[in-house]
């Protein structure tokens, strides 16, 4: 009787040493939770949130402002529990950062509170900034009209420093209301994760953004009941309906529940003790899913956790069912019994990652398999995690997905599209073709007009592109004795400027139009290069900021450029007088620049940007600028060149646009080409055609796709 009271004493140690483990839940290494704008802490359920202000050795910025309100969250909102918190709220109209010292590295949770309220004349719906933490973008361009949201991040921290900061954006500012740093158990995000494709995806590296944490069973769960603090929703407004048949149905078994240390960590037994579950009603044969919908961002790639336990059925073998997102079959005939090694009620964890490929949304399903008699299938909790894309970003968009993945979705579309583009082009090219072979009979007829034009009615001659110039890139060829009437035999009286190329005079033609001509000398410093070069350039476009080219003349060996006539002056003429006494390095920025020298980048930008700009951006943009300054004409690069060097200084500044430039170029080959080429002939004063409303970014590009580069 004595061996029979001492076996039952140890069954109750041990059940009580099994129920102390579960309860102690996990310790962070790191815990910093704080109450920004308060200034006392606050106490949400077990846990203490210190007041920013009473730590200001975390706070880079002493000069934020602390704003408060007496308005609540809506009491049936999930977020209701955190009303204190989200009461009070810090203000920044610079960057400011957050720094916390980290006891151990690893993953760690990053969850930021924001409830736009407002105070006094201060409208937190306003404001509009971003966030980052170790070089990972969370936020960009940050603005929420409405409502309360906490955002979670998961990042793996490999410093002993990590570092939360707000920069507002220009004419605007950043709040926060409470945030959180804490550890993250390290058994909870798996190294690597597979594909719905099959494939093998790192974590180890990339930062991830809980975009959704539902409880099924239509039951909310505090992170009061959570022993990692994490808030569940119920799946109620994600579930999608079927009119034809009863499709999900709300079940509870807690006391079902066969929980362990490494299941808690997961999910709580509240999450695991409830469950939608396909309708009893529904037929095997049926093909009907029970199914949630969710909203999320494209470009990104998600990991999307499944929580299982069979709380509806405990008999081994009987609940077998099918899991599936949008279009893919994550797991055929899951069967939860096998899974978790015979052990009855015990939870089962399935983690896959996949892309909302052409949409907006994950549609979540569970249904029954065809190879079970039994039709029931559920789903207890569902966890949607964005993950960091290449560029280090969660709010930044990136579709450079993985190509095979691509390929195999949509050969069709592409085969197609690419077909397409083959057709069009040929018949762009015999569209070119037949369009610059007419324009050239019509040039060739326009000249031999105008080669009887003379002085004194005399009969002359001349070739046409003596300087070996291309008939479909030249501007209309004016005759010397033209050029040499309106220009009164290039009487010193209508000089009205002196350049690196000679001088220029104001001129009348027959037609009463008012030009500028630019003759060469022996003694310019351009010579026959430059001269055809800028001919050929500015032949092929016009536009409202840019002088437009009339003509030229070769006659004679004569380097002669006609322009139109700025009766206004030039640019120099309304600039702000410059103070002569003035040393010249502070008078020319160039000088001024080159003075400076590549040490001192930093001291050349405006002081407005110099916290945006990125040193190698900078570096590659002086680069450039240096190089159009050689002191030979050949060794400086053509525009071609300038603009590929500006582009790739966008790139290394971080711009998105410049990572689809070459995409943009070679779609706008085929709709640019002939319009640029219509516009290189015929041109007469009066009757050119004009390209004022095009976008300087098109016409830069129409220059690079000349062979120029």
């Amino acid at each position: 009787m004595r061996a029979s009271n001492d076996h039952f004493l140890i069954w109750i140690l041990c059940a009580l040493c099994l129920s102390s483990s579960l309860s102690s839940g996990f310790t962070p290494d790191d815990n910093f939770l704080i109450d920004c704008g308060s200034s006392s802490n606050s106490t949400v359920g077990d846990r203490l949130f210190i007041s920013d202000d009473l730590s200001s050795n975390i706070l880079s910025n002493p000069n934020g402002k602390s704003l408060s309100t007496t308005s609540n969250v809506s009491s049936s909102s999930p977020l209701f529990l955190f009303s204190s918190l989200l009461r009070t709220a810090k203000i920044f109209e610079t960057t400011s950062k957050y720094n916390f010292k980290i006891k151990k590295q690893g993953r760690h949770w990053i969850r930021l509170y924001f409830y736009p309220f407002v105070s006094g004349n201060m409208d937190l719906s306003l404001a509009r900034f971003s966030v980052s933490a170790q070089n990972i973008t969370l936020l960009k361009e940050f603005q929420m009209d409405s409502g309360s949201v906490i955002k979670e991040y998961s990042l793996n921290v490999t410093s002993s420093n990590l570092v939360l900061t707000f920069t507002p954006m220009v004419n605007s500012f950043a709040f926060i209301n409470a945030l959180e740093v804490v550890s993250v158990p390290n058994e909870l995000i798996p190294s690597s994760v597979p594909t719905v494709e099959k494939l093998v995806r790192s974590l180890g590296n990339r930062a991830l953004e809980t975009v959704a944490r539902v409880n099924m069973g239509n039951e909310t769960v505090s992170p009061n009941d959570d022993t990692l603090s994490r808030l569940w929703v119920a799946d109620g407004p994600f579930l999608m309906h079927n009119d034809q048949v009863i499709v999900g149905k709300f079940v509870s078994n807690l006391t079902k529940v066969n929980m362990t240390r490494d299941s808690e960590i997961m999910a709580p037994r509240s999450v695991y003790g409830t469950a939608t579950q396909l309708g009893v009603d529904a037929d095997a044969n049926a093909n009907v899913n029970v199914s949630w919908s969710f909203d999320v961002d494209p470009g990104y790639e998600y990991l999307i956790r499944y929580h299982f336990c069979d709380i509806i059925d405990l008999s081994l073998g009987s609940l077998s069912f099918n899991v599936y997102v949008n279009s893919w079959k994550v797991k055929d005939h899951l069967d939860i019994g096998k899974l978790t090694s015979g052990i009855l009620g015990a939870p089962y964890v399935l983690d896959t990652i996949a892309s909302p490929i052409d949409s907006s949304k994950f549609k979540i399903s569970v249904g029954p398999s065809n190879f079970h008699e039994y039709s029931a299938a559920i789903l207890n909790g569902l966890e949607i995690m964005k993950i960091s894309n290449s560029r280090g970003s969660l709010d930044e968009p990136s579709f450079d997905l993985d190509s095979k993945k691509v390929s195999n979705v949509k050969v069709g579309l592409i085969s197609g599209l690419v077909a397409g583009l083959l057709i069009a082009a040929v018949l762009a090219t015999l569209v070119i073709v037949l369009c610059r072979r007419r324009r050239r009979l019509a040039l060739v007829r326009h000249s031999k007009e105008e080669d009887n034009y003379g002085v004194n009615g005399r009969e002359s001659k001349y070739i046409i592109g003596s300087v070996g110039f291309s008939s479909s890139k030249i501007g209309y060829r004016y005759p010397l004795a033209a050029i040499l009437e309106a220009t009164d035999h290039f009487s010193e009286s209508l000089a009205i400027g002196l350049g690196g190329f000679g001088k220029v005079y104001k001129g009348m033609l027959r037609d009463n139009t008012e030009v500028a001509v630019k003759r060469g000398t022996s003694k310019s410093q351009q010579g026959l290069a430059e001269f055809r070069t800028e001919i050929e350039m500015l032949s092929q476009f016009r536009h409202r900021h840019l002088v437009s080219l009339i003509g030229y003349c070769d006659e004679q060996d004569e380097m002669i450029i006609i322009y139109e006539y700025m009766e206004k002056g030039t640019l120099k003429d309304h600039l702000p007088v410059i103070d002569p006494s003035l040393p010249r390095e502070k008078v020319n920025l160039i000088e001024w620049v080159m003075r400076k020298g590549r040490d001192q980048l930093e001291a050349i930008v405006d002081a407005c940007i110099v916290e945006e700009v990125e040193l190698e951006s900078l570096r590659k943009y002086i680069e450039t600028a240096e190089k159009c300054l050689a002191e030979c004409g050949t060794d400086r690069p053509t525009m071609g060149n300038i603009l590929w060097n500006l582009e790739c200084a966008l790139q290394l500044q971080g711009n998105e646009r410049s990572l689809h430039l070459k995409e943009s170029s070679s779609q706008a080959d085929l709709s640019n080409s002939w319009e640029a080429s219509v516009s290189t002939t015929q041109f007469s004063t009066g009757s050119a055609v004009d390209i004022a409303g095009v976008s300087m970014s098109k016409v830069f590009a129409q220059m690079v796709r000349e062979d120029m580069r």
